[in-house]
Parts: C-alpha cells; structure tokens; sequence
C-alpha cells in the first residue's frame, strides 16, 4: 500500500464511504469511485439481490478501483441478523443478538457470517451491536441488542469481533459510547442522554473497552448527543469524546468512523459536518444516500485540508491507519 500518494484528493476520498443506487457497477459507482477516490462503499438492500450478483458487484467494483490506480475498497453491510439483515435471499439469516445467548452461539453466527460476506466480496460487517440495555427501559436497540448486562454484552461481543476478524471479516462495533438508554430513534431526531462518564464507564464503556482490547477494526460513533462529555456536538461529530474519551481514555488505535451523516439527528450543515470530523480526528465518514451532500463532502475536505495544515497531517494518520487495514485484509 506504500504506492499510493497522499494527494488532498486521496486524502479526501479515503476519509469517506458511500452508499449508491443499483445493484451493478454503474455511472454513478464509477464516479464515486474515480472522481472521489472512495474509502469504500456500503451495500443496502437496494443494491442486493442474490450471492452471484453481489459477487459480481463487488469484483468489478474492486476491479474498477484498481484499474484507477486506487487501493482496494472496504465494502460494507449491516449483517447483524434479526430486524438489521440486509443479505437475505441465498444467505443464513440469524434472528439476531437477543437470541445470542452463548459463546458457541456467538461463535456460530460470527463464524457462518464471515464465510458467508467473504464468498460475495464483502470485507466488512457493520457489527456487532455493543450497545447495553438497562431493565425496563424500552430503548430503540432492544431487538438489535444481546440481552443482558455490561459484563454479558461484553463477552458474547467479543466473540463475535474475534471469529469475523480471524475469518478475515473487519468488524465494526456500534453505537460508541452507547445508546443502549435511548428511546427515540437518530434516524429521525436528536436523541439526548444526560449521564455522567463515571457511570457511562461502569455500564455502556464496558463492552467498547473489551473490542478495544480484542484489537476490533472500527469503533462508529452514534448520533447521540451526551451534554455531560461534550455540550456542543453528539458523538459523531465531536472531538472531546474521540479524543479524551476514545483514543486517550481507552487507548483505541483502530478506525473511527460516523454513523450515517444522512440521518435527521445530524442537525448541521455538511461543510459544519466535514470541519468537526476532521477536527475531531475520526477516520471515516459514512454517507449513505445519493445526493448533492456527496459531492460537496469531498469537495469540502479537499478545501479544508488543502488550507489548514494540521488537518492535513491528521489526515495523512487517518489514511495510513485505513491503509493499514486494507493491507491485513485486502492485500
């Protein structure tokens, strides 16, 4: 991966992944591709329908980017089974972390899931959920989370990270710091929880530190805003809980990523967006709609980076980091 040269538009395009129209390699792909040097894509159900055509997809999209001179794509889904499935047709549906209630259980899943993504292309697994629920909180994660408390999420959690991994599937734990407590849905509003970090360390932290010390690939953030760690940003756009509470307090070296910039908790402009996520160091940022915000993303980094030095060489950290996960999987 040494080959590839840090340019404001490498750099720019290696910090962003995508999602698309369509289910082949087409115009649209291509220009995400060649023109905004794509970190990677994520497939959703509009892009799926059977093994062979998504081998398909994801060879020529790996083809495709080579033929530009580009490192290979991370390509992503959410495989996490039950109700956030997006293979379904020709693939093993699992009915999802509540019913992951053993080791072995959690070894099965993870282990059938990386053979089952690796056959068609796909590199990584946007999971597992790591986020814990409370008791008689009727939180949005309830039938995406394994149930159980800190220690259990933890442990089944772990598991999971170590069999997709050593499968060579990159997994990304979700939804850092956790929104286990939340009941409202990022999706659609800007969900608020007003807890203190010394109880967030004793409770929701406790998984993401056993992924941190699993060496899991990526860590994404949530939409959630914690007025306690930070008063200004949610999670996925702030520096204060990448930095003091992600990088320097747990000690992760891995992939920092957003959650979908798309969604309706993401208040901000998308030139505000991409500032914060540079600023804030985080590696990647997902969005997963075609649309105008696309192009002015990557436009947007390629102007800040070009104008302000320190970003540019926290950028450079990003992509190395990003290379260096592509070289253990990819290469």
């Amino acid at each position: 991966m040494d080959q590839y040269q840090f340019t404001p538009e490498t750099l720019a395009g290696q910090r962003l992944m995508f999602g698309f129209d369509g289910t082949m390699l087409n115009d649209d792909l291509k220009f995400l591709i060649k023109h905004l040097n794509a970190c990677g894509i994520i497939l959703f159900k509009r892009n799926i329908q059977t093994p062979s055509q998504v081998k398909d997809l994801c060879g020529s999209a790996q083809r495709y980017a080579a033929l530009c001179g580009l490192p290979p794509l991370f390509i992503a889904v959410d495989q996490e089974g039950g109700t956030v499935a997006r293979l379904k047709e020709g693939f093993t549906v699992f009915p999802g972390n509540p019913h992951i209630q053993t080791i072995e259980d959690a070894k099965n899943f993870s282990q059938i899931t990386a053979d089952e993504l690796k056959s068609v292309g796909i590199n990584m697994n946007f999971a597992p959920v790591l986020d814990v629920v409370p008791d008689k909180v009727d939180s949005i994660m309830k039938k995406r989370a394994f149930e159980g408390g800190p220690g259990t999420v933890a442990k089944l959690g772990s598991c999971v990270i170590n069999h997709l991994q050593k499968n060579k599937i990159m997994a990304v734990a979700k939804h850092f710091p956790g929104i286990g407590r939340t009941v409202k849905d990022s999706h659609f509003h800007l969900p608020v929880l007003n807890i203190d970090y010394k109880t967030l360390k004793k409770t929701d932290l406790v998984p993401f530190m056993a992924a941190v010390k699993e060496d899991v690939t990526g860590i994404m953030l949530s939409h959630i805003s914690y007025p306690s760690l930070d008063a200004d940003f949610q999670a996925s756009l702030s520096e204060k809980i990448v930095q003091s509470v992600l990088r320097r307090d747990l000690g992760y070296k891995g992939i920092i990523m957003t959650d979908d910039l798309d969604m309706e908790a993401i208040q901000t402009d998308i030139n505000t967006c991409m500032f914060q996520m540079l600023w804030a160091g985080i590696d990647v940022a997902l969005i997963c709609h075609k649309g105008p915000a696309i192009e002015k993303a990557y436009n947007e980094i390629c102007r800040l980076i070009q104008e302000n030095e320190s970003l540019m060489e926290m950028g450079k950290e990003s992509m190395n980091r990003i290379l260096n996960y592509k070289k253990e999987y990819l290469g």
